[in-house]
């Protein structure tokens, strides 16, 4: 199996030399740039999984070309994660509008690093390894992104594939909306915990169709669990 690609754009050599081994010893395959004209002609040869970007870069700064790629079809949808020494909420708040994945504050331990980085590759499902996820007649194709009972093709949203491959990889285990609100759309986004509670009305509905909506089980006090036990 390729090993997922992080490209990482950092003008201080120092940092970047550091990031680079944190990476590779995370089992990564890195890739690096010190400012965005070099990293933008890499994305011309090869997309990676996932950008760890610096906020402030010479040039064009690292906050001005997420906003760019964010914008841009064919780069959208890679992940980034932005570093920056500062630590100011608006400027969290700035650099999540304009469609980071993440943000960590300088300086930051390798194992955060790391575990922020899975942590986002895992919502975007890009950190599993068989491309099928298979419970039952339940199946759900990671690469193809689709969700399927037996021979029927589920018809749900982004967001629902997500909660559903969430609970897939995380069978009989309770989670409250906190936690599911953190690991599916990251502890980065603000939105209600009710949000959580329409989603899963939602793809229990699309359940029920096909005899099915007692996968996903409330558990009256605590919140969340899928099973494949009633």
């Amino acid at each position: 199996m390729a090993k997922i690609t992080i490209l990482v754009v950092e003008d201080e050599i120092a940092i970047r030399g550091m990031l680079t081994i944190i990476l590779e010893q995370a089992g990564f395959l890195p890739l690096s740039a010190g400012e965005v004209d070099a990293a933008q002609k890499m994305l011309s040869d090869n997309l990676p999984d996932l950008i760890v970007l610096d906020w402030m870069l010479p040039g064009i700064s690292g906050v001005e070309w997420a906003r760019r790629l964010k914008k841009d079809p064919s780069y959208r949808e890679i992940p980034i994660i932005l570093l920056t020494a500062r630590g100011e909420e608006e400027d969290k708040v700035r650099g999540l509008e304009i469609g980071a994945d993440d943000y960590l504050t300088k300086p930051f331990s390798p194992k955060e690093l790391v575990a922020r980085i899975r942590a986002v590759l895992r919502r975007s499902g890009k950190l599993f390894g068989p491309s099928q996820l298979i419970l039952g007649d339940l199946i759900l194709d990671t690469e193809q992104h689709r969700l399927s009972i037996g021979e029927h093709q589920l018809d749900v949203s982004p967001t629902e594939f997500r909660l559903m491959q969430f609970f897939m990889t995380h069978p009989d285990k309770v989670f409250n909306r906190t936690q599911l609100l953190d690991q599916v759309w990251g502890r980065s986004v603000y939105i209600e915990e009710r949000t959580v509670d329409v989603h899963v009305r939602r793809l229990r509905k699309i359940l029920a169709e096909y005899g099915r909506e007692d996968l996903v089980q409330t558990v009256r006090g605590f919140g969340y669990r899928f099973s494949l036990l009633n």
